[in-house]
């Protein structure tokens, strides 16, 4: 094989810096990380195509035990040396079979919008929040938080729950700077053992990179100490919950110039948003119903979406298709000062690729269209009436996986963006999951029902 100069220089570079060995990671349908790892030597095989896979063996892939490999192409360009362990260099990788980018893998999904973005002269930067909770495995298998002194009813940004857990938060965050990320803000979330990172946007494909990055760094460290970080949505029905929200924009490719941003004082909605940034939000909403199977893919999902619950305060999560301003109780918010929309749905167990690749499609088809998503909301949507909600004519999200696949089944952009082999993969596995959780039997359902009947 023919060997390429600047890929020659990277592996002169990575063997001086004391890597033995590359890892080329690929997500499934659900977002988690697969992949093999060669000797750095065999870097050049790997970056050609020869680590080869058995797709039946992986959720997602749309293959049966009969089909032809597929193979992983790293991408040299997001190369990160692992932190914790400096002789391993990880690369996100795209999926290839029989030589062509795999419709089925998300991460070429993604891709493939941005290239119809590009198109418009347009780029999509994401930004995207990470809250996780740390805890403390249990003898009996159950979860705890780990500082005893954890334990306000309302521990947001709480300095002593935060100094608890500083050992892990130290070393996440001295290891997103030294990534590049630019980190700038990490406190103690609304539970108690949760926290958020947030660190700079970039471009789309960037930031999935980095999310899923972000889970497989912070359950290592976490491991390190004897604990478990989770990024699942909703750990204990009586704390909130792990959003991941997407905060988005759309810039202009040749200038960088963020097309959703002016002045408030030139918007006359007074959000600082700009029609573009407007008509996205219209195509988010749009396809708000079908979009949240994507942002909030699991049965525990639909447990952090609702007002409150069996919290003692309000959730803050999103249960209506709606948009305003620096109110949280809508699903799309326009933070303040504006440039940008966060979808608030997105939590953490989502696949980034995919849900990004959906937020984008029904973004661009918002501008294509010029969709007006109409006023803002800026009242508590929580306490309004059902007839005021109706006369706003905004729509519940899905209150549960089935009603949420139900829509992203049914609606035309998600086959059109996706493509109906990807589209069928996420629908019947999320069925399957769907099915399964109803055939368990819960703790709850023993303890109601075994002496009631």
């Amino acid at each position: 094989m023919a060997h390429d100069p600047k890929r020659d220089a990277l592996m002169t570079d990575l063997k001086a810096r004391g890597v033995k060995y590359c890892m080329g990671a690929y997500v499934d349908i659900h977002g988690c990380q697969k992949g093999k790892v060669v000797p750095i030597d065999h870097l050049h095989h790997m970056a050609a195509g020869s680590e080869l896979y058995t797709g039946y063996a992986v959720d997602g892939m749309g293959q049966a035990p009969n089909d032809d490999e597929f193979a992983s192409i790293p991408d040299l360009n997001a190369l990160v040396q692992l932190p914790w362990e400096p002789k391993i260099a990880w690369m996100p990788a795209d999926i290839h079979f029989k030589g062509k980018p795999y419709p089925l893998s998300t991460r070429v999904a993604l891709q493939n919008v941005q290239a119809e973005a590009a198109k418009m002269g347009l780029g999509f930067n994401l930004g995207i929040e990470c809250e996780i909770f740390v805890l403390k495995k249990m003898p009996d298998g159950s979860l705890a938080i780990p500082n005893p002194d954890d334990k306000l009813i309302k521990p947001c940004y709480d300095i002593r729950g935060f100094m608890g857990n500083f050992t892990w938060l130290d070393r996440m965050a001295t290891t997103i700077n030294d990534l590049g990320w630019d980190l700038y803000s990490f406190d103690h979330e609304d539970a108690n053992g949760q926290y958020e990172f947030d660190f700079t946007y970039a471009d789309a494909l960037t930031t999935c990179d980095r999310f899923t990055f972000f889970r497989m760094m912070a359950k290592q460290y976490a491991e390190d100490l004897g604990l478990l970080a989770t990024l699942m949505p909703k750990p204990y029905a009586n704390r909130t919950g792990n959003g991941a929200h997407f905060n988005m924009s759309l810039y202009e490719l040749n200038t960088k110039e963020n097309l959703f941003k002016c002045k408030p004082e030139d918007d006359p909605r007074g959000l600082g948003l700009t029609p573009m940034g407007y008509h996205f939000i219209g195509g988010i909403l749009r396809h708000g119903r079908a979009l949240c199977a994507a942002f909030a893919p699991t049965v525990n999902s639909y447990k952090r979406l609702v007002r409150r619950g069996s919290m003692a305060t309000f959730s803050w999560a999103p249960v209506f298709n709606s948009y305003g301003s620096n109110n949280r109780t809508n699903s799309i918010r326009v933070p303040m000062g504006g440039g940008r929309c966060e979808s608030r749905n997105a939590d953490g167990a989502v696949n980034p690729y995919l849900a990004a690749t959906l937020a984008l499609a029904a973004g661009l088809e918002g501008v294509r269209e010029k969709i007006d998503p109409g006023m803002p909301n800026d009242d508590n949507l929580y306490e309004i009436s059902e007839d005021a909600r109706r006369a706003r004519g905004i729509d519940f999200l899905p209150q549960n996986l089935d009603e949420a696949v139900d829509a992203f089944e049914a609606d035309p952009l998600v086959e059109q963006t996706l493509g109906t082999a990807l589209r069928d993969e996420f629908v019947r596995y999320k069925r399957d999951e769907w099915r399964e959780y109803h055939l368990s039997i819960s703790q709850w359902e023993i303890d109601r029902y075994s002496h009631l009947f």
